[in-house]
């Protein structure tokens, strides 16, 4: 199976943390920019990432990559392009995109001219004028970036973040390729103790529990490339049963907890739903009364602020609660999400790193105390 050229998107802030899931699957990463990973892999290499990335956004395959500095180059760059081998005669073919620093600055223009593009390659291979776009759909992603055009196809279909087993979610959910993020940067011991007291949904203690059950954050979905023609039809069978075989046992215990009654029933119906409801526990519990008697534990917590759910005076109050509550628990580490630039001052002590990270569109910093 020939090589291929994979780009796999993120959030800002944690490409190399991406790149790193990439390379331990076996690939060498070729590039590593803002918001992008490319590495080159053979059709299961695309199965696989899509199983398996858990801070990935989606994983497309580049058909192709040129300059263009002119509308009339960029249709014809994009017409002299055989598409027939990845899009059939009859299937639909949206084309999305956008464009950086390019003289082709007019989205909506080079979304069409594309297409167009696109269309004439396609009646040149297949020998028709039209096409009932009937049967299927493979969604085109452009970006055009300093004159540089990149063609591709999304292979994920929704967002890599959508696990499956977050069906409801409290008022401002975390993504789950974010809280999978935070959670592989606080290196939690896989056998010990790993807390949340700001637990909402749930989605920060079911991502430490599928890591250190080693349970692949893909298990639960479908994927658009399922239903390529032009991929192999027991490449998704492959998949799984790799990801199947790849669970282990593990002695974690999480505790989840949260203030609001709402937020505790929901993260123990997502936990079952992820199937690693067997090692979260969920309590109902304020940050003023969180207390556990375990030593050499992990808490990583996105609480609540102002831009989110509460008003700047009352999430400094909560910030200065998980401050007095995280002295009293014996050696742990605590990695703290937020956008609140006094949290040190409100924990009462100076963060041992500090790394910036967007919770959508939000910037904040994730604060670490090892």
């Amino acid at each position: 199976m020939e090589n291929i050229e994979i780009v796999v998107t993120t959030m800002f802030g944690i490409e190399a943390l991406a790149a790193k899931e990439i390379r331990n699957l076996g690939y060498e990463t070729k590039s590593v920019e803002d918001g992008r990973i490319t590495f080159y892999g053979d059709f299961n290499a695309v199965a696989r990432a899509n199983m398996w990335l858990r801070t990935a956004e989606r994983v497309f395959i580049k058909i192709c990559e040129f300059k263009a500095e002119t509308f009339d180059e960029l249709f014809e760059k994009t017409k002299a392009v055989d598409f027939s081998k990845w899009i059939d005669k009859d299937a639909a073919f949206p084309v999305n995109g956008f464009t950086l620093r390019s003289k082709l600055f007019s989205v909506r223009d080079c979304q069409s001219i594309i297409k167009k593009g696109i269309v004439e390659s396609l009646k040149k291979s297949y020998n028709i004028s039209w096409f009932s776009e009937s049967r299927g759909t493979i969604k085109i992603e452009f970006s055009v970036i300093k004159d540089s055009v990149s063609i591709m196809i999304d292979t994920s279909g929704e967002n890599l973040h959508k696990r499956g087993y977050r069906r409801m979610s409290n008022a401002a959910p975390l993504k789950e390729t974010i809280a999978a993020a935070m959670v592989i940067l606080s290196r939690f011991k896989y056998n010990g103790y790993f807390a949340d007291p700001f637990c909402g949904s749930g989605t920060i203690p079911i991502e430490a529990a599928l890591i250190a059950k080693n349970i692949a954050p893909g298990i639960k979905r479908n994927f658009d490339f399922e239903k390529f023609s032009f991929m192999p039809r027991n490449l998704m069978k492959t998949a799984r049963e790799e990801a199947y075989d790849s669970k282990r046992d593990t002695n974690l215990k999480i505790l989840a907890s949260d203030i609001d009654p709402m937020c505790v029933d929901l993260s123990i119906g997502n936990a079952k739903k992820a199937g690693v409801n067997d090692i979260i526990l969920v309590k109902k519990m304020a940050v003023k009364d969180f207390s556990w008697d375990k030593e050499d534990g992990t808490m990583v917590c996105n609480p609540p602020y102002g831009e989110r759910l509460l008003d700047i005076r009352e999430s400094e109050k909560v910030l200065t609660e998980l401050g007095k509550s995280y002295k009293n628990l014996k050696n742990w580490k605590l990695f703290v999400l937020t956008p609140d630039e006094k949290l040190e001052k409100l924990i009462g002590r100076r963060a041992d790193k500090k790394r910036k990270l967007y919770n959508g569109m939000i910037k904040c910093n994730l604060y670490q105390y090892l």
